[in-house]
């Protein structure tokens, strides 16, 4: 028992520090200050989500202790078989679960944000994968592009990125420090607002969002979090990563690069509390209809959901609620839609809509209004 404690004590006194990493070292910005960085528009994500101390956050999630509604062991799918390429202005995408988009456009393979692995934590811990991914590992085409938002590990996942990297040496480009956790691989770094050119008339662009960062908890913020613009001639790819809303104004800064075809923006892990509609970390449902309506796109498809139980709600609450959200938001008009796809299945992507004329704004209150119904309100 003495010596339990002994080892307890040095271990809460060490581990800490070893853990501790130094991902990127540079002079001080408006986002990092030459140690962490920051959200510049208000740090709010460091309180737990459903308030309380750290660890008993984790003790009830472990333990299955916090009143969530249950989730089923496996869901079943049909995986796909995407097309080797995907020429011209014709795009198609196939969601093969959580974050992990493939966009085939251009003659170019993109992976956003990929992971195979069954569960989303270090050493194998975390959450379990309930839905096998939507294309198996092997009947993946050869991918050409990976965009990594940000450390989190059912964003990085290093087994799936060395495998990538083995089989087809993609350029994969991140934010800052990302590139020093992704040790076995080669990847460009850039800071918000930096650009990767991937050949002449295609960039990818490093975005603001509103998140945060670590591996280990005590190296918290080494790295930078971020989104993504990719320039495409026919309308250009937008790829949030994980955020929360922020001050809502890095939409309209994505925006700014020019007219965009595709959003892909996340919806899940936003109940971490009944009835609860968004986190400073993660928007929900309510919340990315309004980044959508920000961004201008012309269509988004939903990601971040249904793959790994990560938060409070049901796992068919985030497209189901979603779609009630956009029933409500009569400002988004013009053939524009935001909608669920099944994981698996190639969806093809229309061309770029012209701005549809100008409609009153529908503010959050009027949404939360709208959504006040006998259905919406069963959603768990």
């Amino acid at each position: 028992m003495l010596w339990t404690v002994v080892v307890l004590c040095v271990a809460i006194v060490v581990l800490p520090r070893f853990l501790d990493r130094i991902y990127y070292t540079g002079p001080a910005s408006a986002h990092f200050d030459t140690a962490r960085f920051f959200n510049p528009d208000g740090e709010d994500t460091i309180a737990m989500p459903a308030g309380g101390s750290r660890t008993n956050f984790f003790v009830r999630y472990f333990f299955q202790q916090d009143g969530r509604p249950a989730w089923p062991t496996n869901v079943p799918i049909t995986p796909g078989k995407p097309a080797a390429r995907v020429a011209g202005e014709r795009m198609v995408i196939t969601w093969i679960g959580h974050a992990t988009m493939l966009v085939q456009t251009q003659g170019l393979n993109i992976l956003t944000d990929p992971i195979w692995e069954n569960t989303a934590g270090p050493f194998g811990a975390g959450p379990k994968r309930v839905m096998d991914p939507g294309v198996r590992f092997e009947d993946l085409p050869k991918i050409d592009l990976v965009l990594i938002s940000h450390d989190h590990y059912d964003h990085m996942s290093l087994p799936t990125l060395q495998r990538l990297w083995d089989r087809d040496k993609p350029l994969i480009v991140t934010s800052l420090g990302n590139d020093t956790v992704m040790s076995g691989v080669t990847s460009v770094a850039r800071d918000w607002g930096g650009r990767v050119n991937v050949r002449p008339g295609i960039d990818v662009i490093v975005t603001r969002n509103h998140h945060w960062g670590t591996r280990f908890m005590v190296d918290r913020n080494r790295a930078l979090w971020s989104s993504f613009v990719v320039t495409l001639p026919g309308g250009n790819l937008f790829f949030a990563g994980d955020t929360g809303f922020g001050d809502g104004k890095w939409p309209m800064e994505a925006r700014g690069y020019g007219p965009i075809r595709l959003a892909l923006l996340p919806i899940g892990a936003f109940r971490f509390v009944p009835g609860q509609m968004g986190i400073a970390s993660h928007v929900g449902p309510i919340d990315a209809a309004e980044v959508f309506a920000r961004l201008g796109a012309s269509r988004a498809m939903a990601i971040h959901w249904g793959t790994f139980r990560l938060s409070y709600e049901a796992r068919d609450t985030p497209p189901r609620l979603l779609d009630a959200v956009m029933k409500c938001r009569t400002d988004i008009g013009g053939g524009r839609a935001f909608v669920a796809v099944r994981a698996g299945a190639p969806t093809e992507v229309g061309p770029l809509l012209a701005d549809p004329p100008p409609t009153a704004p529908v503010s959050r209150d009027q949404v939360v209004r709208c959504l006040d119904t006998p259905q919406v309100r069963a959603l768990r």
